[in-house]
């Protein structure tokens, strides 16, 4: 019984990662031949990899929750913490800003953290999308249409500002309450902590190409000789992320023979997010449309509303669930969903307000 009881809560605390296992299997099957990973997709994992290292060696050491503690004695902390995501996210990507905020957000004494964490994970999103380098989808227009930095702002600006009006009014709506009580001692930072701090600098230069991305590899390394305790991340989540980029190389391979125009490219391309993620929804679409204004609203959309929108929501929500201090994982589901869906709505509605039908085409 015992034995029993434990697969459940494997197959419910792990569904992700076997639903995209199971998926990538039946799209292998149906296209015959198995995904083909490209040289980004592999720099993307690695990346991926070396972050999470660096920032749960930065949780040990316990600058993190140090950090937390310094927050919780302030006010608003919702708006601070949405705010810095928003922000943070269009300098080191949706990603990157998720992967440093969630666990600092884990750590704080507090209630409606779930609340919290899915703003997070929208500000993420709609923050990111008001660059070029805040997210791959974006880079990818950005330099596969040669546009340029100040038309690429405008154009998208009406979306990730608008946003941020409605992000700060519901953070200041959320009212939390602190638990200041349950801190016994002030948190002690180790001294691996500045050294982790340094090596999560590195790695965010070779987000920014200013590093290669083997560089990246110190961070193992320094593990491996100092700190093993910092390689026991998430693999669950890497392995989804690996087995979602075969999910979308074999939907490229099923839907590149049903599209033969560009018409209304930003539902079609928000909706297929919902299910690809937008980024390999990006490289799809991009091939068969000149409206890369459209494709860029529908692509930074579609992140909104399910999973797997994008790579960010799967890195929340994975986050969330599996902290030992969260519990309640389909409640958060439903409630990670429906603001989800109601954001992608909004936007969908946002568009259709500021462009003609005309100019979908």
């Amino acid at each position: 019984m015992k034995a029993q009881v434990t697969f459940i809560d494997f197959v419910l605390k792990e569904w992700l990662v076997i639903a995209s296992g199971v998926g990538l299997m039946l799209t292998s099957f149906y296209t015959k031949h198995l995904p083909v990973y490209s040289i980004n997709e592999i720099e993307v994992l690695f990346i991926l990899f070396v972050l999470f290292v660096a920032v749960n060696g930065l949780q040990k050491s316990g600058l993190i929750l140090k950090i937390a503690q310094s927050i919780e004695k302030g006010k608003v902390i919702p708006l601070k913490l949405v705010l810095a995501t928003f922000f943070l996210s269009m300098l080191v990507t949706n990603d990157i800003a998720l992967i440093v905020i969630v666990p600092l957000t884990l750590s704080l004494k507090i209630n409606r953290k779930d609340i919290v964490v899915i703003l997070e994970a929208l500000a993420a999103n709609s923050g990111s999308a008001l660059t070029p380098a805040g997210n791959p989808q974006n880079l990818y227009i950005y330099w596969f249409y040669g546009i340029h930095p100040d038309v690429f702002i405008k154009t998208i600006a009406p979306f990730s500002l608008g946003f941020l009006g409605l992000l700060i009014a519901s953070s200041i709506l959320v009212k939390i309450q602190n638990d200041l009580q349950q801190r016994d001692t002030v948190q002690k930072i180790d001294k691996k902590a500045y050294l982790y701090s340094v090596l999560l600098v590195i790695v965010l230069l070779t987000v920014f190409r200013v590093l290669p991305v083997l560089t990246g590899i110190v961070v193992i390394v320094f593990s491996l000789a100092f700190d093993r305790k910092a390689l026991r991340i998430d693999y669950a989540l890497l392995f989804s992320f690996l087995f979602f980029f075969g999910i979308a190389d074999n939907l490229k391979t099923i839907l590149s023979s049903e599209i033969s125009h560009s018409g209304h490219i930003f539902l079609f391309s928000a909706l297929a997010s919902q299910v690809m993620s937008n980024v390999p929804a990006t490289l799809l679409f991009a091939k068969f449309t000149s409206n890369w204004q459209a494709l860029l609203w529908g692509s930074n959309a579609g992140g909104f509303g399910s999973l797997f929108g994008s790579l960010a929501n799967l890195i929340a929500y994975k986050l969330y669930v599996t902290h030992e201090g969260t519990n309640n994982a389909a409640i958060f589901t439903a409630k990670f969903l429906i603001m989800g869906y109601i954001a992608l709505f909004l936007s969908i509605g946002l568009y259709f307000l500021l462009y003609k039908p005309g100019t979908l085409f």
